[in-house]
């Protein structure tokens, strides 16, 4: 499941009841039980008729500006289409879902346009009751058909969700409320929360016609400000350049429980640049009014100026967001390509990568070497696998590499001139095992003579001093690297379809990994355009894996699973591991207020946040 970028977490699971069947014996327990809330973990923190969420502060005034960036460029407002570059905002700003996440809770979500939802014992189906005062900004109600027109145009025009709700079979209007969809499989228990998710659309919106009297099709992209049911409208645009967002003094759900205290700012704007040091730039001249830091050696360096020295800029390393979020990133191969599919060329690259070096000269040692798909969670392999981990890893003996049971994955260590040289030799040694050999300064296939070369695919400028290390060493050992950056437009595009040799890739999962597993590493996302399979990974014993993740009956079951599959997957080398913090880092300018306590899991940020200037 995806988080902070991010990435939206999807969930799942069994909670409180918000009423109780009538009747007695038989009759009682075949009515359904409504809950106002779901949650994976354990009960929900938060019983029905709760006041508000923990870590909001419901007095926070509304009003101000919040002036944002982005790095990229935008073409389109449609959320549910797949095809070019969405603008940032739209699709959590101006929709709302059936459920909104709690920031405090690992995946526990509650009502937002669905008061309350249902589902019998066996997970085949899910039913959502709408709030009967949920409308959309033109006053009309939200309905079942909202409901079932979005999924169904989502499933359509967006082959991600496509696969990501394939079992979903359908969705169907059972009350004058209520929405039921339909399960082809039974006890997958992460359905339900997810399809509390995706953004409601409204359906008589994009079957009318806009203002010049042309039908609206939600199969295309368009530039026509979007109508939503949530509680920002778009004000105005450039297309390309910025977008402003404005607070809807008419938002049906600004009373509601999972809503006090948020979206406080009367304007959120979002401007557009092609470069991060132009980015920047315009944040130290008080045009943009908070960053992510994600350079250690940015961070140690750019912030000596005088807003942050007389605190006008306010500097901060928090935790919160990474507790909850277990982070692969890594040079990604793309196995779809000939030359990758050696797994022995793959672990030689990974002994080309000096990280020490890198960590110390560039990042100021801010950074630790990740060395499991679930980075920093508890859900991490290590040492060899026992319990339960080991008799499901030995179920599955004859399709998983022996290794796993015998070598404790670990990353190469280089970090001096002798150690540099060995684990070179090492990489030159496997890649001779595959079938390579070095001819004066290239290493060639010795079938067919063709030299070993590979080009990097990079979104931005500011990767490039992170990859050129690997590239200077990898020539060592007479391998052509090369480093290549496109256009966001360009990089999406060839992203989604998969056109590259290698990438600087991330996966962010949640404590509760489940269906998005298999598009991130099954067989069926190999040639689904837009699924993060980056790699090309297509594995018999990884699917099954993956299967078992997802009908995991309980948490120790799920643990053991997952540990498991990130155990596979580290001894086939998909990647080479890079690097990460255990804390982001954030600065903004001082007019920017936040609760004293945040969000255990997030920043909170925008929702929770408030500006000093909301009077003025």
């Amino acid at each position: 499941m995806q988080a902070a970028s991010g990435k939206i977490v999807f969930t799942i699971a069994l909670a409180l009841s918000l009423a109780v069947a009538a009747g007695a014996g038989a009759q009682e327990a075949k009515e359904p039980v409504w809950r106002t809330g779901i949650s994976t973990i354990g009960e929900l923190k938060r019983r029905n008729g709760f006041e508000r969420f923990d870590y909001v502060n419901p007095d926070a005034p509304k009003g101000g500006e919040l002036k944002l960036s982005e790095t990229g460029t935008f073409d389109t407002f449609n959320p549910v289409l797949s095809k070019g570059e969405a603008a940032t905002g739209v699709g959590t700003l101006v929709f709302d879902t059936l459920l909104k996440s709690a920031d405090d809770e690992i995946t526990a979500s509650y009502g937002l346009l669905a008061e309350a939802v249902s589902y019998p014992d066996d997970f085949s189906s899910a039913t959502f009751r709408l709030r009967p005062e949920a409308n959309w900004a033109d006053g009309q109600p939200v309905t079942p058909e909202d409901v079932i027109f979005s999924f169904d145009k989502s499933k359509e025009h967006n082959p991600l969700l496509s696969n990501y709700y394939r079992h979903v079979i359908s969705a169907e209007k059972t009350g004058e409320r209520d929405v039921t969809f339909r399960f082809d499989e039974k006890n997958n228990r992460e359905l339900p929360n997810i399809l509390g998710q995706f953004p409601i659309v409204p359906k008589h919106w994009w079957e009318g016609t806009d203002a010049k009297g042309n039908k609206r099709d939600i199969g295309r992209t368009t530039l026509e400000p979007v109508m939503g049911s949530g509680p920002y409208r778009i004000a105005s645009f450039q297309a390309g350049g910025s977008i402003r967002f404005e607070l809807r003094d008419d938002y049906w759900g600004r009373d509601l429980n999972v809503n006090v205290g948020q979206h406080n700012f009367r304007t959120i704007t979002y401007t557009f640049f092609g470069d991060r040091n132009v980015e920047f730039e315009a944040f130290r001249a008080g045009n943009v009014d908070y960053v992510q830091d994600n350079s250690a050696s940015h961070w140690a360096t750019a912030y000596d100026f005088p807003a942050v020295k007389d605190g006008r800029v306010v500097r901060e390393e928090i935790e919160n967001p990474l507790r909850a979020v277990g982070i692969m990133q890594a040079f990604v191969p793309n196995l779809r390509r000939d030359k990758f599919k050696d797994q022995r060329v793959r672990e030689a690259l990974n002994y080309a990568f000096d990280f020490e070096d890198l960590n110390r000269t560039l990042a100021y040692n801010a950074y630790q070497r990740v060395d499991s798909y679930f980075w920093n969670t508890e859900l991490a392999s290590s040492g060899l696998p026992e319990g339960r981990e080991k008799e499901i890893l030995e179920e599955l003996k004859d399709k998983v590499p022996a290794a796993v049971f015998t070598t404790p994955y670990t990353n190469p260590v280089n970090g001096d001139p002798q150690k540099v040289r060995e684990n070179l030799r090492k990489a030159v040694a496997l890649f001779k095992e595959a079938g390579y050999e070095l001819k004066g300064s290239k290493l060639v296939n010795v079938k067919t003579g063709e030299p070993f070369g590979f080009e990097i695919l990079l979104s931005n400028p500011s990767f490039e001093r992170t990859v050129a290390p690997f590239v200077a060493s990898v020539k060592k050992i007479g391998i052509d690297a090369r480093m290549r950056t496109v256009d966001a437009s360009q990089y999406t595009n060839r992203i989604r379809s998969f056109d590259y040799d290698m990438i600087y890739g991330i996966w962010a999962q949640s404590l509760v990994p489940g269906n998005e597993q298999s598009d991130y590493w099954g067989s069926a996302a190999v040639d689904l355009q837009g699924s993060k399979n980056y790699a090309g990974i297509a594995d018999p014993a990884i699917d099954e894996l993956i299967r078992r993740i997802v009908f995991a009956s309980d948490r120790e079951e799920l643990l053991a699973t997952t540990r498991a599959l990130d155990r596979v997957l580290l001894a086939h080398h998909y990647v080479v591991p890079l690097f990460y913090a255990k804390a982001q880092r954030i600065a903004y300018w001082n007019h920017l207020v936040r609760p004293a306590e945040l969000p255990y899991y997030s920043l909170g940020f925008p929702d929770v946040w408030w500006s000093k200037n909301a009077a003025k």
